[in-house]
């Protein structure tokens, strides 16, 4: 149960306790945190019973409260799952937030991730629905870039395709530099942080190539 955001009923994503420090309160740890964070997530519920949605699960965390940014970010996720899991870069593929009246396009992020040998075909721009994260009405928010594995014995198409469910997200960098008030303005941050969101169970489920 939060106990600082009065916003939702539970926990239902790792960044929930950390509201205070993603708004500038001091760490007891510092500015480089990692966590997990077990969830209970409600608004999932028509998806519950598919391949990739439960109601309670484990999400696994690293944390800059004002340090390091996007580049950094996403170099130590892609080092990890590519050194660290063994996981194949031919397996991998990534959105990234396509900006609106409020955000700009996040070419950022899409030019670390070609920096790291993901081609542009597997780079799809997506709007607030999908790479735009908040928990909750108000509060600490931003763009985000999601990252995907191919979870099928199929061949791997070339380009990229969201929609297509042999797509798992397993893996979530939220780049924390905005926060949303209650008249629906958005203002940044003081300090900019990044949550990075992986789902334990979809990780192991995919190492283990089970459902």
């Amino acid at each position: 149960i939060p106990e600082n955001d009065p916003s939702v009923l539970f926990n239902t994503a790792g960044m929930q306790p950390l509201v205070p420090y993603l708004l500038g309160k001091k760490h007891p740890e510092g500015t480089r945190l990692c966590d997990y964070q077990k969830c209970v997530r409600l608004t999932d519920l028509d998806e519950i019973g598919d391949k990739t949605h439960h109601t309670f699960f484990e999400m696994l965390g690293n944390w800059s409260l004002g340090d390091y940014f996007k580049k950094e970010s996403i170099e130590f996720s892609f080092e990890f799952l590519t050194r660290e899991l063994n996981i194949p870069i031919e397996k991998l593929a990534v959105t990234v937030f396509e900006g609106n009246s409020d955000i700009p396009r996040d070419e950022v992020a899409a030019s670390v991730w070609k920096s790291l040998g993901i081609p542009e075909e597997r780079i799809a721009y997506l709007g607030v629905e999908d790479n735009f994260w908040i928990a909750g009405d108000t509060g600490p928010c931003g763009g985000d870039t999601e990252i995907f594995y191919f979870r099928s014995n199929d061949e791997i198409p070339e380009k990229f395709d969201p929609s297509d469910e042999r797509w798992v997200e397993i893996w979530n960098n939220v780049f924390m530099e905005y926060r949303k008030n209650e008249d629906g303005t958005i203002e940044e941050l003081e300090q900019k942080n990044v949550d990075t969101g992986m789902g334990l169970e979809r990780v192991v489920a995919v190492l283990e190539g089970v459902n």
